[in-house]
C-alpha cells in the first residue's frame, strides 16, 4: 500500500522590502488591515496543513512576533539573505522526516489561494511530478521569470529578468516563485544550486534546470488567475493589491 503524502509548507519571509520605504519588513506592511504575511498562512493551512516554517531575516523579531501572535509556526533564521535557494536550504533542518512534500510560498505574494495551492498539489500528485510549479500568463512579464521549453513543451528552466535576453523577454509564461516539491528531490538539489548569476545569489529557481538534467518528472500549473501571482515591491504595488483584494477573494483563502 503506498504511503500517504504528508506536506509542509516553507514561506519565505527574510526580505527588507528596500523600496517599500521605512524600516518595517515589508511582510509587515497589511492588506485590508491584515500583515500580508498572514494572508499566506492562511492559504497554506488551508491547502497543505498546520506544518509551516517561516524563514525571517531582516527585524526577525518583529516578524516573528508578529506571527506568534497568531499562528503556531516554527521559525528558521536567514542571517544573510544569499537568495531564494539559499533562504528555502535555511528552512529544511526543520521541515520533519515523515514529511514527503514541501510546498514553497512567499510572503510577499499575499492574495494566493487555497483553492489554487490545492490545485497546484493536485497537479503535482496525479502527474508524479519531482517538482510542480506555479506559472501565470501575465501581458506584461517585466521583472518576472520566465518559464523556457523546448518546442514540444518540455519545460527546460527558468530565466530569471536580470539574466533574460531579448528571446526570454519576449515570453509571457512567468514564474510566481510558488512550488510543490518531493522532499527527497528537493533536499537532494539544494545542495547543487549555485551563484552564477548577475545578483551572485542562489537561485531556487535553478532547480527546475537541475531536474531536467537529471531527468526528473518536472510538472507546473498554470494558475487562472494571474492577479494570485502578484508579489508585492513596492508602495505602489502594495496599493494595486489593496485596492484589488476584494471581501470575497481574501474570504477564499
Amino acid at each position: 500500500m503506498k504511503n500517504k503524502r504528508k506536506f509542509a509548507s516553507i514561506i519565505l519571509a527574510a526580505g527588507k522590502g528596500t523600496r517599500m520605504g521605512g524600516d518595517l519588513p515589508k511582510v509587515l506592511h497589511t492588506i485590508k488591515g491584515r500583515p500580508m504575511i498572514h494572508l499566506v498562512i492562511e492559504a497554506a493551512k488551508k491547502a497543505a496543513g498546520d506544518e509551516i516554517v517561516v524563514v525571517v531575516g531582516y527585524l526577525s523579531e518583529k516578524v516573528k512576533k508578529a506571527v506568534a501572535s497568531n499562528y503556531d509556526v516554527v521559525f528558521a533564521d536567514q542571517a544573510e539573505q544569499l537568495g531564494t535557494g539559499h533562504a528555502v536550504k535555511c528552512a529544511l533542518p526543520y521541515i520533519d522526516k515523515n514529511i514527503t512534500d514541501v510546498v514553497i510560498l512567499f510572503g510577499d505574494v499575499p492574495l494566493i489561494s487555497g483553492n489554487t495551492i490545492k490545485s497546484l498539489i493536485k497537479r503535482h500528485i496525479d502527474e508524479s511530478c519531482d517538482i510542480t510549479m506555479l506559472t501565470a500568463i501575465i501581458d506584461n512579464p517585466e521583472g518576472y521569470g520566465r518559464i523556457v521549453t523546448c518546442d514540444q513543451g518540455v519545460f527546460l528552466k527558468i530565466v530569471e529578468e536580470k539574466d533574460a535576453d531579448l528571446a526570454h523577454k519576449k515570453i509571457k509564461e512567468v514564474n510566481t516563485g510558488i512550488c510543490c516539491v518531493s522532499t527527497g528531490f528537493l533536499e537532494h538539489a539544494i545542495k547543487k544550486i549555485g551563484r552564477n548569476n548577475s545578483q551572485n545569489e542562489f537561485y531556487f529557481t535553478d532547480i527546475i534546470e537541475i531536474g531536467h538534467t537529471e531527468g526528473r518528472i518536472i510538472g507546473r500549473f498554470n494558475t487562472p488567475d494571474p492577479a494570485e501571482a502578484f508579489g508585492v515591491n513596492t508602495v505602489e504595488q502594495l496599493n494595486f493589491i489593496e485596492q484589488h483584494a476584494s471581501t470575497a477573494v481574501l474570504g477564499g483563502l
